[in-house]
């Protein structure tokens, strides 16, 4: 197994005094249309052991669950324009900082909880309080990524959405591995990030949130989709 980790990332990180290999799994392009579990059984089968954990990004859950949109089949309401204006953006990520990642929050979240959230984040902004919208408006909202210049084509020019079903996708892919393996659906970016779905515990779920903390895999051109968090004996 190639023990190698991704650009400007540590291959090791130590939590509570146990320390974990984080080790990045390289993979082809996934498209829409191809079944996850055949591709993940495929591609990660020659590299987990018995005892590791698989994480998954969100992304490619989502890709095979057809929740990606290209640009400009997304028809945008005249109000996703507006909301988008106020949203912060940061070098991390657009965020529902543009018009076709809000259309598809007002989609998948409903427009009264979207302007609920808008209102109460401009009240709390202006005294100094941050994370109201995303925590009103909910995970479908904060799962939504939007295009980047570091992003894979053909994705660089789409929207993509929460998966759907992550932990019954982390089940499914458990069983189809056939090794005493955990899995994981995890949403980690620069800024941190949520396990969505996974066969652990919660207070484990926890605990591998903070082992991903530092994004191992990246959120760029690496190409690698998945990873294996191996204890280090």
């Amino acid at each position: 197994m190639d023990l190698t980790a991704n650009e400007g990332k540590n291959l090791t990180i130590t939590v509570d005094g146990s320390e974990y290999q984080r080790i990045p799994i390289r993979t082809p392009l996934v498209l829409a249309g191809e079944k996850l579990v055949p591709f993940v059984v495929e591609h990660a089968s020659p590299h987990v052991a018995d005892g590791d954990t698989l994480f998954i990004t969100e992304k490619i859950v989502a890709i095979t669950q057809g929740r990606s949109y290209p640009l400009e089949e997304i028809r945008v309401r005249r109000l996703a324009t507006v909301l988008a204006k106020y949203v912060q953006k940061t070098p991390h990520g657009i965020g529902l900082g543009m018009p076709e990642t809000m259309e598809m929050a007002l989609r998948e979240c409903g427009t009264p909880r979207i302007l609920l959230a808008a209102g109460v984040a401009a009240v709390s902004k202006a005294v100094g309080r941050k994370g109201d919208f995303y925590r009103i408006a909910g995970p479908k909202a904060r799962g939504i990524d939007g295009p980047t210049s570091g992003t894979i084509p053909p994705y660089n020019h789409q929207v993509v959405l929460a998966p759907a079903r992550p932990r019954d996708v982390a089940r499914e892919v458990k069983a189809a591995l056939g090794w005493k393996v955990e899995v994981a659906i995890v949403d980690i970016n620069d800024l941190g990030g949520n396990i969505l779905g996974s066969t652990l515990t919660r207070q484990a779920d926890h605990r591998l949130a903070r082992i991903l903390a530092d994004n191992p895999l990246g959120q760029g051109h690496q190409s690698t989709p998945m990873g294996v968090i191996r204890p280090v004996k």
